[in-house]
C-alpha cells in the first residue's frame, strides 16, 4: 500500500510541475516519463530540488526539479532578482544592472533569456552578452558596467549533458566576484518561496542585448597583462575543447601581437555534444590527444600547447618532451601557477600572491623570496577573489587570475597572453619553461604534485570515505609520519568551515627514494561540480646541485605513488 502512495505522490508532482513547464522538450520527456508510470526515472527527478550553493547551480539538462532545466532557472533567477531588489533597498538605492552571459551548450542562450525576463519583469535593468562567450567577459562586464550582479549560464568542463548557473555580485562587498555565505544561502531561501512559475512575472521585451563594444572593452583590457615591448614570437597550437573561447583568444593574440595560433582543426568550433572528447577538460585522459597531433604535424614547430575549457575561464599548457610517445607533456596546474607567478615577480609586480589549500606550497616560497604578501584560502576563486589587495592568484586545477582589477575570477584568455609572454622571453635567450621550473626547484625545492580523483555513481561512497577517514586518521603514509591531522570542517581564524581533511607529514628518508623529503601533504575532500572524492597530494624534496634533480623527481614520484596507495587504502576507496 505504501508503495502505491508513493507512486501516486511521485505521480501528482510530476503532473503538476508538467503543467507549468514551459519547454516544449521537457515536457514531452516528462509526458513519456509519466504515461509509462516510470517510478525510478520521477524519483530520480523529483526526490528534491537542485540545491543553489556557492557555485550556483549545477546539473545533468532534464524535466524535475532535479534537473537543470527552464523552470528551474526562472525560479532561480526569480530569487535572485528578490534577493538584489532587497539588497538595493537595505542599501537605499535604486535596482541596478544585471549582466547575463552564457556558453554553446545545450539550452545556454534559452536559460540566458528566461533570465533576462525574470530580471526585467522584476524591475531591474538586463543586459545579455551579445553571442555565447567566455566566462571571464562576463565577469569583466560586472565590473566594466557597474552592473550589480551578473549571471553566466556555463557548466564548465562538466559532461555535455549538464548545465549549470553562476552568479557573481557586484558591488565594494560583492567586488564582481562569484558568491559566497551568506549570500548563497539567502538567495537559496528567496528561491525556495516561489511557490509557482505563475507567480513570476517575466517580460516578453525590455532587456538590452550588447554589442561587441563590450568584447572590445575586454579585449583592451587584455593588454594591460604584458610588458610594452617584450618578445612576442612564441608559437602556439591551440584548442577550445569546442567551447567558445577560439574567437575571443586569436583577437586578443591578435593584438598582442603574437603569431596566430594553429586551432585544433576538429576542436575549433563550439559544439555541445563535445564529439572528440570523453570529458571537456584538459585534465582528462585523452582529451589533449587531438592538440598533440595537430601540434606534432605543424611546421614551423610549436613552442607551446595552450587549450581553455569549453568557457574558458581555464588554461592548460603542454610543453615540448623529446622522447616521449606523445612528443609533449603536460604542464601541472601548480607549475603553469609557479611560472606565471615568477613571471610576475621578474616584472616587479606588487600586491598579494594567493592560492588555495589544495595547491602547491611552492607559490608561499616565490612569494616569500620576493617579499610579497601571501595568502591561503578554501578551494574555488569565490574565496580567492576577496583576498585583499590581490594582484594574483591560482589554483591548481588549471585557473589563473593575472588582472584582478579588470576580471576578478580566473580568465584562461589573459593567462594563456601571460604564459606566451614568457615562453617568448625565455626563447629569446635560448631557454624554455622547463628550465625555469628547473630553477625554482633548485631555489625552493622540488614541490611536485598529483591528485588521486575518484569518480563515482554512489555518493554514498564519498561520505563512507569521509566518516572512515575521521574515524580512523592514519598514522603514516608512504612511510612518513603523519604530524598533524585537521578536520577543516570545524573552520579556523582564517578559513571558513568545509567538509575537507588535511594531513601534513614529516620529512625522512623513504625506502623508494634516493633522496631526503623534506615534507609531505595531504588534503581530501569531495568536488563541489562533480560526484568526485579528490585527494591532493605534495612532496617537497631539496635539490643541492642541479644533477641532483633527476634523483629528487625519482624520489618524488615514487612518494607519490605510495600516497596514492596508501591513502587509498586508508580511505576504503
Amino acid at each position: 500500500m505504501a508503495v502505491a502512495s508513493d507512486t501516486a505522490e511521485l505521480i501528482r508532482q510530476a503532473r503538476a510541475w508538467l503543467a507549468e513547464d514551459p519547454d516544449p522538450e521537457t515536457r514531452e520527456e516528462l509526458s513519456a516519463l509519466i504515461d509509462a508510470e516510470d517510478t525510478a526515472a520521477l524519483a530520480d527527478r523529483f526526490g528534491g530540488m537542485l540545491q543553489f550553493g556557492t557555485a550556483g547551480l549545477r546539473g545533468e539538462l532534464g524535466p524535475g526539479p532535479l534537473r537543470m532545466n527552464r523552470a528551474v532557472v526562472i525560479r532561480a533567477a526569480a530569487g535572485l532578482a528578490a534577493y538584489l531588489r532587497e539588497r538595493a533597498a537595505s542599501s537605499d538605492g535604486g535596482p541596478g544592472l544585471v549582466v547575463i552571459g552564457y556558453d554553446a551548450r545545450y539550452k545556454s542562450a534559452d536559460f540566458a533569456r528566461d533570465t533576462a525576463a525574470v530580471m526585467t519583469g522584476a524591475g531591474l535593468r538586463a543586459a545579455l552578452l551579445p553571442r555565447p562567450l567566455p566566462t571571464p567577459v562576463l565577469a569583466f562586464a560586472v565590473r566594466h558596467l557597474g552592473a550589480v550582479a551578473g549571471v553566466t549560464v556555463t557548466a564548465s568542463h562538466n559532461p555535455p549533458r549538464d548545465n549549470g548557473y553562476k552568479v557573481y555580485l557586484g558591488g565594494e562587498s560583492g567586488r564582481g566576484a562569484q558568491i559566497v555565505p551568506p549570500a548563497d544561502a539567502e538567495i537559496a531561501a528567496r528561491i525556495a518561496a516561489v511557490r509557482s512559475l505563475a507567480d513570476v512575472p517575466r517580460a516578453e521585451t525590455g532587456w538590452e542585448t550588447l554589442g561587441d563594444e563590450i568584447v572590445e572593452a575586454y579585449l583592451a583590457r587584455t593588454d594591460a597583462v604584458l610588458t610594452g615591448g617584450s618578445p612576442r614570437d612564441a608559437r602556439v597550437v591551440y584548442t577550445p575543447l569546442h567551447g567558445v573561447g577560439r574567437d575571443t583568444l586569436l583577437a586578443a593574440f591578435e593584438r598582442a601581437g603574437f603569431p596566430a595560433p594553429v586551432v585544433v582543426p576538429e576542436q575549433g568550433d563550439p559544439d555541445p555534444a563535445f564529439p572528440t572528447v570523453a570529458f571537456p577538460n584538459p585534465e582528462e585522459p585523452g582529451a589533449m590527444d587531438l592538440a598533440f597531433a595537430t601540434a606534432r604535424a605543424a611546421s614551423p614547430a610549436p613552442d607551446l600547447i595552450i587549450a581553455n575549457d569549453p568557457d574558458a575561464d581555464r588554461c592548460a599548457v603542454a610543453v615540448p618532451a623529446p622522447g616521449t610517445e606523445a612528443g609533449w607533456r603536460m604542464l601541472r596546474g601548480d607549475e603553469v601557477g609557479a611560472l606565471l607567478a615568477e613571471h610576475l615577480v621578474h616584472k616587479r609586480a606588487s600586491g598579494s600572491f594567493a592560492t588555495t589549500i589544495v595547491s602547491s606550497s611552492l607559490l608561499s616560497r616565490i612569494a616569500a623570496a620576493a617579499g610579497l604578501p601571501y595568502d591561503e584560502t578554501l578551494t574555488g576563486f569565490k574565496w580567492l577573489a576577496r583576498v585583499d589587495g590581490l594582484r594574483y592568484a591560482y589554483e591548481e586545477a588549471l585557473g589563473y587570475c593575472v588582472d584582478p582589477e579588470g576580471v576578478r575570477d580566473k580568465d584562461g584568455i589573459t593567462a594563456a597572453l601571460l604564459i606566451a609572454e614568457l615562453a617568448a622571453e625565455l626563447k629569446a635567450t635560448g631557454r624554455d619553461l622547463t628550465e625555469l621550473l628547473d630553477d625554482l626547484a633548485l631555489e625552493h625545492g622540488l614541490h611536485a604534485t598529483d591528485q588521486l580523483s575518484v569518480r563515482v555513481t554512489d555518493l554514498s561512497v564519498i561520505s563512507d570515505a569521509m566518516e572512515r577517514l575521521r574515524a580512523q586518521p592514519p598514522g603514516t603514509l608512504a612511510g612518513l609520519p603523519v604530524t598533524r591531522a585537521e578536520d577543516l570542517a570545524g573552520g579556523s581564524a582564517k578559513l571558513p568551515p568545509t567538509d575537507g581533511l588535511r594531513y601534513t607529514l614529516a620529512g625522512g628518508s623513504v625506502a623508494a627514494g634516493r633522496c631526503r623529503v623534506e615534507s609531505a601533504r595531504v588534503v581530501v575532500r569531495p568536488s563541489g561540480t562533480e560526484p568526485k572524492l579528490k585527494c591532493y597530494l605534495e612532496v617537497v624534496v631539496p635539490v643541492e646541485a642541479p644533477d641532483a634533480l633527476s634523483d629528487a623527481r625519482i624520489t618524488a614520484e615514487a612518494v607519490l605513488a605510495a600516497l596514492k596507495v596508501d591513502f587509498s587504502a586508508a580511505a576504503g576507496l
